[in-house]
């Protein structure tokens, strides 16, 4: 057997290894091993992007409980959020037009807690309490859980925000022609990412570890980002102490 010298070795190793550096840079030239990118992982990462939007949406509706925080532009308005929901309510802040202010719903009772100062921001008055002055009805609602009334504007403005339901099918829909994006990482987990009109339709990344779920969610049209976590675990939603609770009655005052 003739023995091929080591030079000639080294150059058929370094030889091999630039073709292969090559194909990765994608000129098309194929026949090196790489890693897959899906190895060890759930799998959605080898579906086509509509069905990766499908199992993430089925992951996320069938999850117990769930953290979302980030933004949402919806009506005109600017919402900073960071919410806990689950199937029964929901607690977290909401920002909006630079007020700040609790949630709190537990199955169809709605609360909303901030200060003094959120109830009297409608040109420097509230809507005047049961003594007819204003500051003094202001002082009362501050700091204090206000029961929201069911027929009231705030319910149904506010409510959404609680309701994982609700929240998720209005948000996990991309726009337009589904499409992946490449393989990702949000806080440490690997993920995959679809866009709707290559991105115009918004964007989102979707676990590759464990369950698919979504991750984050860039929307559309400037819209907003968002970020979910705590996929699963529980948390409790406790009714306010009475001695922090207000009833308003049929109507809160104009906020």
């Amino acid at each position: 057997m003739t023995a091929i010298p080591q030079g000639r070795i080294r150059r058929r190793v370094a030889l091999v290894g630039a073709v292969c550096a090559l194909a990765v840079t994608g000129t098309g030239l194929t026949g090196c091993s790489e890693e897959d990118p899906n190895a060890g992982t759930n799998g959605v990462g080898r579906l086509p992007a509509a069905k990766i939007q499908s199992e993430t949406r089925a992951a996320a509706g069938a999850a117990d409980a769930v953290r979302l925080s980030g933004t949402v532009v919806a009506g005109g308005r600017s919402y900073q959020l960071d919410m806990r929901l689950k199937a029964d309510g929901g607690t977290g802040s909401l920002t909006a037009q630079g007020a700040t202010f609790e949630l709190l719903r537990i199955g169809d009772e709605l609360f909303l807690k901030a200060d003094a100062a959120f109830w009297d921001q409608e040109d420097g008055k509230a809507e005047s309490g049961e003594d007819g002055d204003a500051a003094a009805a202001a002082d009362k609602l501050g700091g204090k859980y206000v029961k929201v009334p069911q027929g009231d504007p705030a319910y149904q403005r506010f409510s959404g925000f609680t309701d994982k339901d609700v929240l998720l099918e209005g948000l996990l829909t991309l726009h337009g022609k589904l499409a992946t994006d490449g393989h990702h990482e949000q806080a440490g987990v690997r993920t995959i990412r679809i866009t709707g009109d290559k991105g115009s339709g918004g964007t989102l990344d979707v676990s590759l570890q464990g369950k698919p779920y979504p991750l984050r969610l860039v929307r559309g049209g400037n819209a907003g980002t968002l970020s979910f976590s705590d996929w699963g675990e529980d948390f409790a939603l406790k009714q306010p102490p009475k001695d922090e609770t207000v009833d308003y009655g049929q109507q809160l005052p104009t906020t």
